[in-house]
């Protein structure tokens, strides 16, 4: 079981999260899974092919945790904070989408 409670709340894991996404190639990876992931999914839902939803997580955990094992060389956040996480994922996500974080 993780224990999201070391952290009172998002606003406080976002930084260590940031932490955890120091090397650019890590943040570029996740960047592209999670564009993946959207595409994929607005493809599933429009053309009816449900099946391909299966394919999310693999497209979203491959790419970021390839950014950290090759490297990031750290053990993914997901492990320990998996709600945390994917909030962070997202909001990392729109920070670099706006130009918020360099990627």
């Amino acid at each position: 079981m993780s224990d999201q409670s070391a952290y009172r709340n998002f606003s406080e894991f976002y930084p260590y999260y940031l932490e955890e996404h120091s090397d650019v190639t890590c943040r570029r990876l996740h960047f592209a899974g999670s564009l993946l992931v959207i595409i994929v999914a607005l493809y599933a839902l429009t053309t009816g092919k449900f099946a391909w939803l299966l394919l999310l997580p693999v497209i979203g955990y491959g790419f970021a945790w390839i950014g950290h094992f090759v490297f990031e060389k750290n053990r993914p956040a997901t492990f320990k904070y998996p709600l945390y996480s994917l909030m962070g994922d997202w909001v990392m996500f729109r920070d670099m989408l706006i130009g918020r974080i360099r990627f």
